[in-house]
């Protein structure tokens, strides 16, 4: 298994004068406030030299335009939600099984990788999966379908989806983080010696649910009307993806959930400030918000347009409140 650095991957692909943009976390490791890469907009442009962006930003091209005259990589640039948008189908049957233990390990063993190096907890969507941004002395782990990755610089190791105890013991040289989740309305971690019931086809299900997030919270971040916007981040506790925006009083939250105790699908879900008048867009049941599951979208024409209109009709509603 390779070492891998997503926006070299892509940069790879272009000619000189475009400068690749992804939604993967890169190297390097960045410090403080975010300790972070910024998946869009990081990184110094050369003068004369184009973006090439998996969300619209101005004066760069997208993906999907730049694959307009190089069909020959549409297959690259679709894996990673970049463009040439794959469609989701609904869930497999063993997804519920598969995304609680998932989530367990996202708790427990991945997100604590990096809360240990430098306090904070948020991961990312990589490829077939989900991870830590690049951490430390060039480190990031990462689930990739039934495997868990440890890359430390240019050197990969790999382990098999076993048990909590046994990725604990590979990522962390010890036991299951405990201590990190503790007032976290989180899954309790269970037998550590159990196995993980980790289905490999509803694994990649999962990562490609986040990849579909990914690729539609950065542009809704990305848009001018998305005031003030935060960083798209995977929350461990939730299990979800998600980015704040708006201006002070009418800060508003978006994200993606991969399904929880009351929906069991996954699902886009807003939720706007205290004091929002109810009404017919704000119709969650078990939160006050609104939800779209990934059922009222799977037949759309095109999925991502239907998932930024529900968003930015909500933020707009917020906004205009």
């Amino acid at each position: 298994m390779a070492a891998r650095d997503p926006r070299s991957e892509a940069q790879r692909l272009l000619i000189p004068g475009l400068v690749a943009r992804v939604l993967e976390p890169s190297p390097p490791a960045v410090g403080p406030p975010w300790f972070a890469d910024d998946p869009v907009k990081d990184g110094d442009v050369p003068p004369g030299h184009r973006v090439v962006a998996p969300v619209p930003l101005p004066g760069a091209l997208t993906w999907d335009e730049w694959l307009a005259d190089n069909h020959e990589h549409a297959e690259f640039v679709s894996a990673r939600w970049l463009g040439a948008h794959r469609r989701l189908t609904v869930a497999p049957a063993s997804y519920s099984d598969t995304r609680l233990a998932l989530h367990r390990v996202a708790v427990y063993v991945v997100s604590p990788a990096r809360r240990l190096a430098n306090g904070k907890i948020g991961l990312r969507w990589t490829l077939d999966g989900f991870g830590t941004p690049v951490f430390g002395e060039g480190e990031q782990v990462r689930v990739e379908g039934d495997r868990v990755v440890l890359q430390r610089g240019e050197t990969v190791a790999s382990h098999p989806m076993s048990t909590l105890a046994g990725l604990a013991d590979f990522l962390l040289g010890g036991k299951p983080d405990l201590a990190g989740a503790e007032g976290f309305d989180v899954p309790p971690a269970g037998d550590p010696e159990a196995d993980l019931r980790v289905d490999p086809v509803a694994a990649r299900f999962l990562g490609d649910w986040f990849g579909f997030a990914y690729s539609v919270l950065e542009e809704l971040r990305a848009d001018p009307a998305s005031v003030d916007a935060g960083r798209v981040q995977l929350w461990p506790e939730h299990f979800d993806a998600a980015v704040d925006c708006g201006p002070d009083g009418r800060r508003s939250m978006f994200g993606a959930s991969p399904g929880d105790d009351a929906v069991i699908e996954p699902y886009l879900y807003a939720l706007p400030p205290a004091g929002t008048p109810p009404g017919e867009l704000w119709n969650a049941t078990s939160f006050r918000g609104a939800i779209l599951p990934l059922s009222d979208m799977v037949h759309a024409s095109d999925q991502r347009a239907a998932a930024l209109a529900f968003l930015r009709e909500r933020r707009d509603a917020v906004a205009g409140a």
